[in-house]
């Protein structure tokens, strides 16, 4: 009897000391850098004591001082949010429609999109680039945006046609029949029960498009037009690394998204979980 319960035993206790472990290893990278950002900066570079101290601003107050940084946000601000916007109405009435519709050959575009998904960025950067000189959109926000959508949209379509799908028919059937049009139940009853996968759609787009470095080195030449992990880069010099400020910068941009994830985290994962069915 005593054998039968030492073993459940010692497996929770290995269970949640290799839980620890993962959660100490993923998160020990962000404990760094933010108590990095606040120590001073004559003592950054000559302790590596894990807690903090003595602590200062000076990082923060030199970055916003002494760069654009205001200004990378705003870009970056504006690039996420144009991408979420396209991915969001480009991936919805995709995934409804291949869902909905009779369209020959729908199981082959949503796999074609995923498996475009695969491509990494630098690999489409340079072709990308080569287009938008020929149209004039070069060093343009609007070509940053685009260029994120090709990586954006592939996943979004995927997790939203998991997510139509689970939603039944019977639904917008029932709304037609009180008078609605398929327009009018789309937007009245498809969307609202919707909501959670658009959020975890709009969430990815957002991080994916809001920490992207490649396509913003590429396709941003002008450095009032660079966005936030592009910006960051012109600090790194030849002779000089200003560790204090690439830190604060880094948990400056790491902000927005733990403040995304606090309020939206219910949606998301709700829409992880709804759009991980069997196709």
């Amino acid at each position: 009897m005593r054998q039968e319960f030492d073993v459940p035993l010692i497996n929770r206790i290995a269970l949640y000391a290799a839980m620890a472990l993962a959660v100490a290893y993923s998160f020990f990278p962000i404990y760094w850098m933010l108590i990095s950002s606040v120590r001073d900066p004559q003592v950054l570079y000559n302790s590596v004591d894990l807690l903090p101290g003595p602590y200062s601003i000076e990082s923060y107050t030199t970055l916003l001082a002494a760069t654009d940084f205001t200004i990378w946000f705003a870009n970056s601000v504006q690039v996420a949010l144009g991408t979420v916007v396209v991915t969001l109405i480009l991936a919805v009435l995709i995934s409804y429609a291949v869902t909905r519709l009779q369209i020959r050959g729908k199981t082959t575009i949503i796999g074609t999109m995923l498996y475009a998904y695969m491509f990494p960025p630098l690999l489409l950067a340079i072709p990308l680039y080569a287009i938008f000189v020929r149209l004039g959109l070069a060093d343009t926000h609007m070509a940053l945006i685009i260029s994120h959508t090709t990586i954006t949209l592939p996943l979004g379509v995927w997790l939203l046609w998991g997510f139509f799908k689970q939603l039944p028919p019977d639904v917008e059937e029932a709304a037609m029949v009180d008078g609605c049009s398929r327009l009018g139940a789309f937007f009245r009853v498809v969307l609202p029960l919707s909501l959670p996968g658009i959020t975890t759609v709009a969430i990815f787009s957002f991080l994916l498009s809001w920490t992207d470095y490649t396509f913003a080195l590429v396709m941003i030449d002008s450095d009032h037009k660079k966005t936030l992990p592009a910006g960051l880069e012109t600090m790194v010099g030849q002779y000089e690394l200003r560790d204090g400020e690439l830190m604060a910068g880094s948990a400056l941009i790491a902000l927005p998204l733990l403040i995304l994830f606090i309020f939206l985290n219910r949606y998301f994962i709700h829409g992880l979980a709804a759009g991980a069915v069997k196709r």
